[in-house]
């Protein structure tokens, strides 16, 4: 594998080993027909069948599958509160296991595999599927109530996942005769963490993981990050100090101080801009054109990211330039005369304090109990965070197992910082023996312009399932994707290559820059050092779950 050129070489020089078009993968894996029916499933008892007591609540046949193909769809759960689902192909089967992740606190049961746009193992009904709620019943995606029982919060930090693999490769086998030939897992943000989770805990549950916009520095995320810019953004009042009509043309001012060719910015690392360039003169009235000083005040602490009472790093990352127009709904409410307290950062730093940052539960804290110090920093991160950070760089016995992982994140999330999986990607580098040794099992890709999972105004639709199934099984890493728009993607950009981490797609300089065919890969022009200076740390030693 020719992963010198990518990392180490010239700065033109082109991948040699594109999967931009993977090839149908699994189809060299014969189908495998069901050795019990899907009636006789429904009836079986698999109360023993793992270490946790299991059971079915129903199995019937279903073509409500992501390809329309027939399939026995099973419920049940895992004790305490671990529902799952499952697909398991009628006549379909390939030998292949597909667990896919959640989003926010979970909570509830839904099997959707993100970024695996035209995969056609997924849409040919190869894989058998499953999913959970990670443990819990949650009324929404931000309900964290569950954090009052020791054992659900166990089984959403850490235990879920492993344990619904682990009944599924002994249900396959039951169903099937035979048990899985290989593992896929595929999440994004909570489902980003499961999959890293995955990969650091239970380096032998996946032959392969997707894991996108990865939640995995849980704590410091959640706590700091999500409440630093819920407070940021409030007024005396309670009401925004930025405000839905700002985002335009604050978005518009960096475009036009770091944007590129296709209007993205394809680099934020490098981007310098300053909002006070935008500030309203003295004097003259507030206007939809430009920034209070207050408004400007925001703005930087958004980019600046939480601080402590020295002006610390709380999390090793900010809202990156370039996401503005993303910051709507999550940092800045979107009805009129809303609150910031409904804000989707509010609620999950709201959740967080009250019910996962600390031993005990308390639910008449609020934001203002959150401790922006070092020792309050200190004081939760030695209660909470071994039971849901996913910060471990040593992915060796994952990788000695012939473990592929490819990380990916949008450049514009307003969520999750893309600094920290840049951060968290360095980490590994180091420990893993630099960027060409963990290129061999393990590459992120950043895509510009691109928001929380999906959406944002890059191209957000790519497959990356198809391309970590081709890496385990034929052994080709993936150099190259060309992101797409999703139907729900407001961006003008028709296609864009995106390569590894730090290579950047760049203009050609000619053609359109609005089709991939435009760019060719290249270093970027200022490097960006990702060894983040913040108050916690990427480490090494194994977590001594309580």
């Amino acid at each position: 594998m020719a992963v010198g050129l990518a990392f180490s070489g010239p700065a033109s020089a082109t991948p040699t080993s594109s999967t931009t078009t993977p090839e149908s993968s699994g189809d060299d894996l014969q189908t495998v027909a069901p050795a019990i029916t899907c009636a006789e499933l429904a009836t079986l008892d698999i109360a023993g069948t793992t270490g946790v007591p299991v059971s079915i609540s129903s199995a019937t046949p279903t073509t409500a599958t992501p390809g329309g193909w027939s399939a026995c769809d099973v419920k049940g759960n895992i004790a305490p509160q671990e529902q799952f689902e499952a697909f398991l192909p009628l006549t379909t089967w390939r030998q292949v296991y597909l667990q896919t992740g959640c989003g926010g606190f979970c909570g509830n049961v839904s099997i959707s595999a993100p970024q695996s746009d035209g995969c056609v193992p997924l849409t040919s009904g190869a894989f058998a599927m499953a999913s959970d709620n990670e443990g819990h019943y949650g009324t929404n995606a931000f309900d964290a109530t569950f954090g009052a029982d020791p054992q659900l919060r166990a089984d959403y930090g850490y235990l879920s996942e492993h344990k619904l693999a682990d009944l599924m490769k002994k249900l396959l086998q039951i169903f099937y005769g035979q048990a899985p030939r290989y593992a896929f897992y595929d999440g994004c943000s909570q489902g980003g963490h499961e999959g890293l989770l995955e990969a650091q805990q239970y380096p032998h549950d996946f032959d392969g993981i997707v894991a996108g916009a990865p939640a995995s520095i849980h704590q410091p995320l959640n706590v700091w990050y999500q409440s630093w810019n819920a407070l940021a953004n409030q007024g005396p009042d309670g009401q925004p100090i930025l405000t839905l009509d700002k985002l335009a043309p604050l978005h518009a001012a960096v475009v036009t101080a770091c944007g590129d060719a296709n209007g993205l910015v394809m680099d934020p690392s490098s981007c310098d801009f300053d909002p006070r360039s935008i500030q309203c003169p003295a004097g003259s009235p507030d206007t939809s054109s430009c920034l209070t000083a207050a408004q400007v005040k925001t703005v930087r602490k958004l980019y600046a990211g939480p601080r402590d009472e020295h002006g610390d790093l709380m999390y090793p990352g900010w809202e990156v330039k370039g996401s503005e127009l993303n910051w709507a709904a999550w940092i800045v409410p979107t009805a009129p005369g809303a609150p910031t307290s409904s804000t989707i950062d509010w609620n999950i730093a709201l959740n967080t304090i009250r019910y996962l940052a600390y031993k005990d539960i308390d639910p008449t804290r609020g934001l203002q109990d959150v401790p922006f110090t070092e020792a309050g920093f200190r004081q939760i991160m030695s209660q909470t965070s071994d039971i849901f950070d996913a910060t471990n760089p040593d992915l060796t016995a994952f990788r000695d197992a012939g473990g592929k992982l490819i990380l990916w994140h949008g450049w514009a999330d307003p969520a999750i910082s893309p600094i920290g999986t840049v951060a968290y990607y360095q980490a590994v580098q180091d420990q893993m023996g630099g960027p060409a040794t963990t290129a061999q099992f393990a590459r992120l890709f950043m895509l510009p312009g691109v928001g929380h999972c999906r959406g944002g105004q890059g191209p957000d639709s790519f497959d990356a399932l198809s391309a970590v199934v081709d890496w385990v099984e034929h052994g080709k890493a993936p150099d190259s994707f060309v992101t797409t728009k999703s139907s729900a993607s407001t961006s003008t950009v028709e296609s864009l290559p995106v390569y590894p981490y730090p290579l950047v797609a760049t203009y050609n300089g000619t053609g359109d820059p609005n089709v991939a065919t435009s760019y060719h890969p290249a270093l970027p022009n200022k490097t960006f050092d990702a060894h983040i200076d913040w108050l916690g740390s990427f480490s090494t030693q194994p977590p001594q779950h309580r």
